[in-house]
């Protein structure tokens, strides 16, 4: 997945950029969709059945989904202010969450109404010609809504977005498998077990992407960086004696930072000779920090042992494996 990290020339800059491509495919994937949910309306109301019924629930989230999607795209296009020194990137991954949120809530209403229709009686007859004609009529715009986002920056905006998509493909195949079973067999059961199977699908994918989005939120570091790693590598720098309020986390999944207390050797502040070589520390720990992790936006506070020793220290995270979410690539 292409990650703009803005290397040597203003990262807010290749941002916009990704951002606009990405509010322009999502519009698109949005007409689409809006013209699927449409049909798939339609078809549940002339036929009855709870595959499309359940496809259609997600057909209602997506239109849903790339609304809000389109929306983030375009605030993130919007540069810092004075009240959001960060600008709005992080209105991709709140969208994110709220639609993998109202995925999940869609998933457990389609669930327990096939219970219900599985312990009923005689479950509802279901027409299989028509089934198959609304069920072939939404993969072919779920696929083409696929290929116009698959060519997106690959931000967890877009990835939401196509992963609702995605479902609904998957949905609209069940439906025509289940419509093939009703027209062979006469199998009443056929649409209540393709409504089940979307369920199946979807569940794992909406939790994975809950899980990656609370990450971001609650300022998780970023996957593939090991903040241990980070701390050894600002240790390395010569002159630094220690390291304390280390920080390492994601702003929006296209943009980590990092933040950390370097306390140096007496001799590298001193008054009088000493301030080129304490440019050349930060300069030494910021070039670290960007090489070897990819951390363009860092913010580096230089400190005496003495002046460390005075203040209150915030307590450091105990030693942790890197948390593994697909959100940002490892820079090289």
């Amino acid at each position: 997945m292409g990650h703009d990290h803005g290397h040597g020339h203003g990262h807010g800059h290749g941002h916009g950029h990704g951002a606009a491509a990405d509010g322009r495919r999502l519009t698109v994937a949005l007409g689409i969709t809006a013209l699927v949910l449409v049909s798939g309306a339609v078809g549940a109301a002339i036929t009855g059945s709870l595959s499309l019924l359940a496809d259609l629930g997600h057909q209602v989230t997506d239109v849903a989904a790339l609304v809000m999607a389109v929306v983030a795209a375009r605030l993130a296009q919007r540069p810092p202010s004075a009240r959001r020194t960060f600008g709005l990137g992080r209105s991709e991954v709140l969208g994110a969450a709220v639609n993998a949120l109202a995925l999940l809530a869609v998933t457990v209403w389609v669930a327990v109404e096939a219970v219900e229709r599985l312990l009923a009686d005689a479950p509802p007859e279901v027409p299989g010609v028509a089934l198959l004609i609304f069920g072939a009529v939404g993969l072919v715009g779920n696929l083409i809504s696929l290929a116009v986002l698959s060519g997106g920056s690959g931000s967890l905006n877009v990835r939401g977005a196509a992963l609702h998509v995605l479902g609904d493909a998957l949905g609209s195949v069940a439906v025509m498998v289940a419509a093939g079973v009703l027209l062979l067999t006469g199998w009443p059961y056929a649409d209540v077990v393709a409504s089940l199977v979307i369920v199946a699908i979807l569940v794992p994918r909406t939790v994975g992407l809950l899980s990656t989005t609370a990450h971001v939120l609650l300022e998780g570091a970023p996957p593939g960086v090991d903040v241990e790693e980070v701390r050894a590598a600002l240790l390395a720098v010569p002159g630094v004696r220690e390291v304390h309020d280390l920080h390492v986390w994601v702003i929006s999944d296209r943009t980590p930072a990092a933040s950390a207390h370097l306390v140096v050797d007496d001799g590298t502040t001193s008054h009088c000779e000493g301030r080129a070589d304490d440019g050349s520390v930060l300069d030494r720990a910021a070039a670290a920090l960007r090489e070897e992790f990819g951390l363009d936006h860092s913010t580096l506070q230089i400190e005496t042992p003495e002046h460390a020793d005075h203040e209150e220290h915030c307590p450091s995270p105990p030693v942790r494996v890197a948390v593994n979410d697909p959100v940002t690539p490892r820079q090289s």
